[in-house]
């Protein structure tokens, strides 16, 4: 469905992708993420044909971008991150004449028109300017266009941004129903959307892909610690001093919401160790109330935090070797 293959897009001296590789297939919904600046837009606006790749190839439906970019537009709804919109217009007359650019046939235009408003839910503004929308309207439009022709392939970056809780709960359950039938490209910083949304994570940074799995297998292989959450009869102070001195603890919090006379902790060890058993055997011996003892998932967020903070570690550790080459 989308293959892409050594992509590389420089501006200038500044290389915002390099040697990028992934393959998306039909009816898959994939996360692509990544901090501000690590190559998403630049990723997606290639694959939209906005912008040519200067090194690798990508290919949608066989087809390549950079020589098949109109027959590939007809087959992907688009919806950056500011949404184009001419505020001048009314929703109705908007959504026409995007109908009438994406060449929906004229007796359909009316029918698809009405089945992207109801599927976004902007039918009680159809009849209103654009420029008066709030932010929240304004985003629905712009989503409201990308679905405009029922296009195979969807490319959306920041979604839901804007969005109240309960909006954001619609598109997130209209882009789950699209797995029936479209393939989607789901960039977003609001990472527990993600988890529930997609099937598949690439997350990129300085311009790399860094890691690509399964929200699932992503936690269970990524994470740097083991957390646990411990509830107990005892003060902040002297429960974070006991589980602290043992051995592969890497750092104890206090928590804000024990109730009078309990305290509540979150415990990360090392990776390789589950510290659990010792830890209670600790409380037993030293006769404090364990009220709770509980592991801790981590989450699509740590694993995000961790691999952006070892991108960061690595690079300055390599500017430094540089310095200290230089200096020699």
């Amino acid at each position: 469905m989308i293959e892409v293959d050594g992509l590389t897009k420089n501006f200038g001296r500044l290389t915002a992708i390099r040697d990028v590789n992934f393959r998306i297939e039909s009816g898959e919904i994939v996360g692509f993420l990544g901090p501000n600046g690590a190559g998403k837009t630049t990723t997606m606006r290639i694959l939209t044909c906005f912008t040519p790749a200067s090194g690798g190839s990508a290919k949608v439906f066989g087809m390549d971008v950079n020589t098949d970019s109109i027959k590939i537009r007809q087959k992907i709804g688009y919806l950056p991150e500011n949404v184009p919109l001419y505020d001048w217009m009314r929703v109705s007359s908007y959504l026409e004449f995007v109908a009438r650019a994406k060449k929906v046939p004229v007796r359909q235009r009316a029918g698809e028109i009405a089945r992207v408003a109801d599927a976004v839910g902007i039918q009680q503004v159809m009849g209103k300017i654009i420029r008066w929308l709030s932010k929240g309207y304004r985003q629905r439009v712009g989503l409201a266009q990308a679905l405009l022709g029922d296009p195979p392939v969807l490319i959306l970056d920041e979604p839901t941004i804007g969005l109240d809780p309960k909006q954001i709960r619609e598109i997130r359950n209209l882009i789950k129903s699209f797995s029936r039938n479209r393939t989607v490209i789901l960039s977003t910083h609001i990472l527990p959307e993600v988890s529930q949304v997609c099937d598949r994570v690439i997350i990129i940074n300085k311009g790399r892909i860094v890691a690509e799995d399964t929200p699932t297998n992503l936690t269970k292989s990524h994470g740097k610690f083991l957390r646990c959450r411990v509830t107990a009869r005892a003060t902040g102070d002297s429960l974070a001093s006991l589980i602290s001195g043992l051995p592969h603890v890497m750092s104890v919090r206090v928590l804000a919401d024990g109730v009078p006379g309990e305290t509540s902790v979150m415990v990360e060890s090392s990776s390789e160790v589950d510290i659990r058993p010792d830890l209670a055997r600790e409380m037993i011996r030293r006769e404090i109330d364990l009220l709770e003892l509980r592991a801790i998932q981590v989450s699509l967020e740590d694993v995000f935090i961790d691999l952006v903070t070892e991108e960061l570690d690595d690079a300055s550790s390599s500017e430094e070797d540089e310095r200290q080459e230089v200096a020699s």
